[in-house]
C-alpha cells in the first residue's frame, strides 16, 4: 500500500518537473518590430555571398543629443537624421529605449541607397531628476546588426 501510494506522488511528480521544464517561446520583441521575413542580412555562412556586397550602412548627422537643462515633468524630442550610405536596403527591425520613459520612433519601410530616415526619440522627464542618459538600441539588417543612439539633459524640479 505505501509502496504503491509513494510511486503515485513519484509519477506525478515527475509530470509536474517535465510539464515545467517545457520550452516555451519567450522573445522578448517588442510590438513595434516588423516581419523579420523583409530583413535580407547578406552576411551569411555561405561562400558564395560577399558581406560587401548589397549591405545596408547607416550615417547618422549625430549620434547623440544634449537637451540641457529640461523642467521636470517635461517630454522633449530630437530627430535622429540618418541616409542609407550603403548599396542595399536598410530595414530596420526594431527599435528599443534603455527604460520606459524613452520611446523611439522608426521607419517601418525601406531605406533605399541614397534615401534618408529620421529616428525620433521622446524622452518624458516626469518622476526623473538630475543628470540624465538614455539610449535607444536600434536592430536592422547591417553589419554589425546594432546601432546605440543616445539623448541626455539635466532635469530640473520647478
Amino acid at each position: 500500500m505505501m509502496k504503491t501510494m509513494f510511486r503515485q506522488y513519484a509519477v506525478v511528480l515527475c509530470v509536474l518537473i517535465l510539464a515545467s521544464c517545457s520550452s516555451k517561446n519567450n522573445s522578448e520583441v517588442p510590438e513595434n518590430a516588423i516581419n523579420t521575413d523583409v530583413i535580407n542580412n547578406p552576411a551569411t555562412a555561405s561562400k558564395s555571398v560577399d558581406p560587401k556586397d548589397n549591405v545596408p550602412v547607416y550615417e547618422f548627422v549625430s549620434e547623440e543629443h544634449d537637451f540641457g537643462e529640461i523642467i521636470q515633468g517635461e517630454s522633449v524630442s530630437f530627430a535622429f537624421k540618418f541616409k542609407n550610405t550603403g548599396k542595399g536596403d536598410l530595414v530596420i527591425r526594431s527599435a528599443n529605449g534603455s527604460c520606459g520613459c524613452t520611446v523611439p520612433e522608426f521607419p517601418k519601410d525601406p531605406v533605399k541607397p541614397g534615401e534618408s530616415g529620421i529616428i525620433n526619440v521622446t524622452f518624458n522627464s516626469e518622476g526623473r531628476e538630475g543628470l540624465q542618459t538614455k539610449t535607444v538600441t536600434l536592430i536592422a539588417n547591417t553589419i554589425p546588426n546594432t546601432h546605440v543612439l543616445t539623448i541626455k539633459g539635466n532635469v530640473v524640479k520647478q
